[in-house]
């Protein structure tokens, strides 16, 4: 091809030099075959880059992402990944032996059981099953009541009021009780303070998220933040996962955020996540694409003024 811009056909009618011989009609013929085939094989070779990033597009990929810290198959004792505390927990009240020192984030998939997140799962349907958004994420809050109707939240207790009991019962409130103190101690350990030094913060909630479009702000689930700019109160955040990703739904993979590095968590039943609140876990949820997608948030604070308790069966 040449290199000062101009076309085969410029070249075919610049003025011959001394010395040279005219060109045959075949020998200017070659190069422009040469050029069309050259052009084919360029756009077969685009469509085709084109359609495979549309196919990476569908299946919920990412190219920022060159890391999955926990994929779906395996079965994890443990796993943690340290990484430096941001500055956002010096504009907060610090608790010695508390607030986080120590950062990062960790995966477990030996502390609650594949059976208790099905029964634990059970509960958040049985909930949801009562409203749920129009959208593609809806929340079911214990503590609070906040329930997920429309494009609206009600609070489940005074809007049901005894029908609840009929809903839920004892044996629901005292798993979910114990599933938390377990995701507790969990955290404790691996950042290593006291498990007595937290005390469980809201939101702290059930979500269910599908591939319907969102309605309101509140369905934007996938727009990444920072835990504790968000939510001032929380220092360490879990997720425990109640469904499986590529067996349930597609997409909804949760994505830590670093500069050219994003690293993703494969959801899996029973699966905990956890991690410090602050910017130095940055982090997203990809768009779920088909199926449903169930998990529970739990937070927890070093500030006693910010704790709240167990939600309580009456």
């Amino acid at each position: 091809m040449p290199t000062d811009g101009r076309s085969p056909a410029d070249l075919a009618g610049t003025p011959r030099l001394p010395g040279n011989r005219v060109r045959s009609t075949k020998s200017v013929r070659a190069p422009r075959e040469v050029q069309r085939k050259w052009l084919r094989t360029s756009v077969l070779g685009a469509c085709a880059v084109l359609a495979g990033l549309l196919l990476w597009s569908s299946m919920g990929g990412d190219d920022g992402v060159t890391e999955v810290l926990a994929h779906r198959g395996e079965i994890l004792p443990g796993r943690f990944i340290e990484v430096p505390c941001s500055e956002d927990y010096d504009s907060h009240r610090r608790f010695e032996g508390c607030s986080p020192r120590k950062c990062g984030r960790g995966i477990t998939d030996t502390v609650i059981t594949r059976d208790e997140a099905q029964r634990i799962r059970s509960i958040a349907e049985k909930g949801l099953s009562l409203g749920g958004s129009d959208g593609g994420a809806s929340i079911l809050d214990l503590h609070s009541g906040a329930l997920s109707v429309g494009k609206h939240f009600v609070n489940l207790y005074r809007y049901f009021g005894d029908k609840i009991q009929t809903v839920f019962s004892e044996e629901d409130f005292r798993l979910y009780r114990d599933v938390r103190q377990k995701v507790q101690l969990t955290i404790a350990q691996a950042f290593g303070i006291s498990a007595s030094s937290l005390y469980l913060t809201k939101p702290t909630f059930f979500s269910r998220i599908n591939s319907t479009e969102a309605r309101t702000a509140h369905d934007e689930y996938w727009h990444a933040h920072v835990d504790k700019v968000t939510y001032g109160s929380f220092d360490y955040t879990s997720l425990l996962y109640l469904s499986d990703y590529l067996d349930d739904f597609s997409g909804g993979r949760f994505v830590f955020m670093e500069e050219g590095a994003n690293r993703t968590v494969e959801p899996r039943a029973g699966r905990v996540s956890f991690f410090t609140s602050g910017s130095e876990n940055l982090h997203r949820v990809e768009k779920v694409q088909w199926g449903t997608r169930y998990a529970v948030t739990i937070a927890f604070t070093c500030n006693p003024d910010h704790g709240i308790a167990d939600p309580v069966f009456t």
